[in-house]
């Protein structure tokens, strides 16, 4: 499985050990930046992460910023990615299992890196249930797909 994952900033150490963390557990990792400390615009990253996703360049996504929620909005932006920010394992579970979220954001400042890298285990191998979750999903297509013509 290829994962890309992208941080601001804010998230480019926790984004680092993630990286050396997906790797060593046998993912492809395509790093999209940040590569430092160095002040940036999250829009960038969460845009590059998102459509490296939507184009089939990465199975999924993963990125941090300070909060996840700016990284979180700006890749909702893009055409079929379902970005959710994960704080907790039940939520993880529950944005795979339920929405089939295809990028994950996490808030550097609020998760350490031993729970932000059970949460990326749990959202790489959480399937999606499908079922009545998928109705839902047809219905946020539709979404897009009218947004787009008005």
């Amino acid at each position: 499985m290829k994962i890309a994952i992208g941080s601001d900033h804010a998230g480019f150490e926790l984004k680092e050990q993630l990286r050396e963390t997906l790797r060593a557990a046998g993912y492809e990792v395509a790093d999209l930046g940040t590569a430092s400390t160095e002040s940036t615009d999250y829009p960038d990253y969460a845009a590059a992460v998102a459509r490296a996703v939507r184009d089939g360049q990465a199975d999924k996504g993963i990125l941090v910023c300070s909060s996840g929620v700016g990284m979180s909005i700006a890749a909702n932006k893009i055409k079929g990615i379902r970005a959710a920010l994960g704080t907790n394992p039940e939520e993880v579970s529950f944005v795979r299992r339920h929405n089939d979220a295809n990028v994950l954001a996490i808030g550097a400042k609020y998760t350490g890196a031993a729970l932000a890298g059970e949460l990326v285990n749990l959202f790489l191998t959480t399937e999606f249930e499908g079922g009545r979750h998928q109705r839902r999903l047809d219905k946020i297509k539709v979404l897009e797909q009218t947004e787009e013509k008005e």
